[in-house]
């Protein structure tokens, strides 16, 4: 039977081989690009998660409050600190103080002497330290005796802006232990103006 008198008996006519496979492989092509998007879709998903994790465990971002650290850190500014142990004079560290995260300079590890004149100058093992840091040197308000030394498992920190930063010169923050510190400041984020390292 002729595929004219096929149809004109009601059959539908079948269309060629190459139609049927183009139509296939559009819908297997559709196929393979959803689950593509999908799976790429799920791995970023999985690698924001995992980073936002990382970030939080390993590179916690702060936000600076008080002119403790005026003018290396001022108020407002966003840093991203480091974890990480094996702090040396000169490094900002941020560590946690009833329920609040401070962050000082250190100044001294454990078993350093730490000294302090009236002027200001400090002396870690009887060596005047440099503080380019520092805009101007004040001997403070301290409640503890000089010369001191530091405990074991302990760094001693002082603050940038020493008139009115509260630090291991008083005894009620005291040296600051492993446990308490949140990380290192490596890098500031915020305001564009002042991004870099610190």
């Amino acid at each position: 039977m002729s595929r004219k008198s096929a149809a004109s008996a009601g059959f539908e006519s079948l269309p060629p081989t190459e139609d049927i496979r183009a139509a296939y492989e559009k819908v297997t092509y559709r196929e393979r690009l959803r689950r593509s998007i999908l799976g790429t879709t799920n791995t970023l998903i999985v690698v924001a998660a995992v980073a936002i994790l990382v970030a939080m465990l390993f590179l916690p971002v702060l936000r600076i409050y008080g002119q403790s650290m005026n003018n290396t850190l001022m108020s407002g500014e966003l840093v991203v600190s480091l974890k990480g142990a094996g702090f040396e004079t000169g490094d900002v560290v941020a560590f946690y103080y009833n329920n609040n995260i401070l962050v000082k300079r250190v100044i001294a590890n454990s078993g350093d002497w730490v000294d302090m004149d009236l002027d200001g100058n400090v002396y870690v093992n009887q060596q005047l330290i440099d503080e380019p840091y520092i805009k101007e040197k004040s001997y403070g308000e301290p409640n503890i005796d000089f010369p001191y030394q530091v405990p074991e498992d302990r760094i001693f920190v002082l603050g940038d802006n020493r008139a009115v930063s509260v630090d291991s010169r008083s005894s009620s923050i005291g040296c600051v232990s492993s446990e308490q510190i949140v990380g290192k400041i490596v890098f500031r984020i915020w305001p564009l103006s002042r991004i870099g390292p610190i």
